[in-house]
């Protein structure tokens, strides 16, 4: 059929073009145009489109005599800290699934890598933690690939989907660990790798079109042997609410309350909102995302610094909406952080040659350097004069992110209702005073009626064990303590029988004692069997949870010995590898471990799912 104006949405120039071009076109070559496509239309890349297609296109072979066909295999291995990995994995085998895919979805350490040569398809969804470091449920997966027990992998194709945040020095480099070993190992990659950053979604979805149609053009092979437990896990690839990241709650705020004491030098905010009408729900371990405003003096400041107009300069966002210039920096474009590719961007709008010099690749202390405390306006006072004009803010910067916060409620004993819990942050840094983007706005300029954009972040790696009698271990000093609120008002509206410990820590006992009343009435209802608390400025000797977990060591133990699960949440820098720290010296001492035994064990107990982080 030819196209035409009145059967195709294309001008009578371009239809023309398109009937011509289409009939020529090789089975090949239409493969690599349906990846070119689908990913340039998720992107706007041309390059990185090509690049996509080229990878992703099936060259023409003679044809075969038919034979017998079975469905197609494809394997699915998430690695996935905060449950965003986990959901794209899960996105991509319902894609599969429907195009007749046998799928199997999984988190790493839950596969057996002794099914690993036989994948004709292997996808790897992975984020990248803390300092370069695989999550929690990547790292036994990492380790088998990157040793010698690792099989040769010359049947199987692949592609790897990396997250990331460039404001981290080692961005995506899990991701990156993950393709660059397996080409090693034999591997043929069949679509790049594909880096995202914080705002993730359209380069993702651009990657999930790129391997479904790398796949689906494909001949169908013989079916291989299926692995035990293949399939798509409910929680991995569960629908989506009509409110997601990408279409936020407007919940009312009904109350905002200083947790801290008068005297306190920090302010930790307890904010109730109203989900009432959004259909949301969710479970302990959850998270909330937070769409914040920035602070409005930053933003005037940014703007008088360029001398632009701030209401009649029209800003085009990423997504094709329009906005005034100080709108678009209050709501929609992140001005608090700098990153390299900002950098390497502005320098097409500097006049000082300095930032040139700057980005060069043999200056990677010195961007670190630079970036680290420094936010826009840093960067326009340090490397004017600009040719800046407003309609490159969205070419420049990157979206404003959501924040996460772990939620402090159960939502049995809050019915519509989430409460957060959110630290106030602000500090000195380069001569000028800084503050948190969403714990400022929480702190001075939200209040009860006000409405705040969100959505459920669903965590599937942080989750109260299924028998509410196991007993469970909870670590959480400062803010970490707010999903142990959740877990505990659960399970007081469950009648959970099992046993439960709470180790709580923060600077003074008088001030800064979190949900102090929450946990001396569950404390009196035997909701909470346990309680240790260490306040580290009450006390010559600065004394942290750790140290509490260690004077308690035989009875940990013990604990462990007989099913429990452990929690941590909060610090990743610092609290979590000392906590981690403590359990091994724990293990070691009362288990009569040698250290590698102890890691062992530790690392059983991870893989079991009894042994859960949420660290930020």
């Amino acid at each position: 059929m030819q196209l035409q104006v009145t059967n195709s949405p294309f001008t009578s120039e371009q239809a023309e073009v398109l009937n011509k071009l289409l009939p020529t076109l090789t089975e090949a070559q239409i493969n690599w145009l349906g990846g070119y496509l689908a990913f340039y239309r998720a992107t706007g890349d041309v390059s990185a489109a090509a690049s996509v297609a080229a990878a992703s296109a099936i060259v023409e072979a003679p044809a075969a005599p038919a034979v017998p066909q079975g469905p197609r295999e494809a394997t699915i291995l998430f690695g996935s800290q905060t449950g965003n990995s986990q959901r794209l994995a899960g996105r991509l085998a319902e894609k599969l699934k429907g195009e007749g895919f046998e799928v199997t979805l999984s988190a790493m350490n839950k596969y057996k890598t002794n099914n690993l040569k036989k994948a004709a398809y292997l996808f790897i969804v992975a984020s990248t933690h803390g300092e370069g470091d695989p999550p929690d449920n990547a790292m036994s997966f990492h380790e088998f690939l990157h040793s010698k027990r690792a099989p040769k992998l010359d049947e199987v194709k692949f592609s790897v989907l990396a997250l990331g945040d460039t404001s981290y020095e080692f961005f995506c480099k899990t991701g990156q660990d993950f393709d660059t070993k397996l080409a090693e190992l034999g591997a043929q990659r069949i679509v790049d790798r594909v880096d995202c950053d914080v705002d993730f979604e359209d380069l993702a979805s651009g990657w999930l079109a790129a391997v479904t149609s790398a796949v689906t053009a494909a001949p169908a092979a013989a079916a291989t042997q299926s692995t035990a437990g293949a399939g798509v896990s409910a929680s991995a690839a569960a629908t989506e609410s009509e409110y997601s990241r990408n279409n936020p709650f407007m919940a009312e705020v009904l109350d905002n309350l200083n947790l801290n004491g008068r005297g306190s030098d920090r302010e930790t905010r307890h904010v109730e909102l109203s989900l009432e009408g959004s259909g949301l729900t969710y479970a302990p371990g959850d998270a909330v995302g937070v769409y914040p405003t920035n602070d409005p003096a930053l933003v005037d400041a940014i703007i008088s610094e360029l001398k632009w107009n701030p209401e009649d300069a029209v800003v085009t966002g990423k997504a094709g909406e329009t906005s005034s210039l100080r709108t678009a920096l209050l709501h929609h474009f992140e001005i608090t952080v700098l990153t390299k590719p900002l950098l390497e961007k502005a320098v097409a709008f500097s006049g000082n040659n300095k930032l040139a010099d700057l980005v060069k690749p043999e200056n990677k202390e010195e961007i670190k350097a630079y970036t680290t405390g420094r936010d826009l306006l840093d960067l326009l006072r340090d490397y004017g004069p600009w040719t800046l004009a407003a309609a490159d803010v969205a070419t420049l910067l990157r979206k404003l992110p959501p924040r996460l916060y772990s939620i402090a409620s159960s939502i049995n004993s809050h019915p519509e209702e989430v409460h957060l819990t959110i630290r106030k942050v602000e500090y000195e840094a380069h001569g000028r005073d800084r503050k948190g983007v969403c714990s400022v706005y929480a702190s001075e300029r939200l209040e009860a009626g006000d409405k705040l954009p969100i959505f459920i972040q669903q965590n599937p790696n942080f989750k109260l064990p299924v028998n509410p009698d196991t007993p469970v271990i909870m670590v959480g000093p400062g803010t970490g303590v707010a999903p142990f609120r959740a877990f505990l008002e659960e399970r007081e509206e469950l009648g959970a029988g099992g046993q439960t410990w709470l180790f709580y820590g923060d600077r003074h006992f008088v001030t800064d004692f979190l949900y102090q009343t929450d946990w001396q009435r569950m404390l009196k209802d035997g909701v909470l069997t346990n309680l240790d608390v260490a306040f580290s400025r009450d006390s010559k000797e600065k004394v942290y949870v750790q140290q509490r977990m260690l004077e308690n060591g035989e009875e940990l133990y013990k604990w462990l010995q007989n099913g429990a699960h452990v929690y941590v949440c909060g610090d990743e820098k610092h609290m979590a590898h000392d906590v981690q720290a403590a359990l091994l010296s724990v293990i070691g001492q009362y288990g009569g471990k040698s250290p590698e035994a102890a890691a062992a064990y530790l690392s059983e107990l991870q893989d079991q799912g009894r042994y859960q982080r949420d660290v930020y």
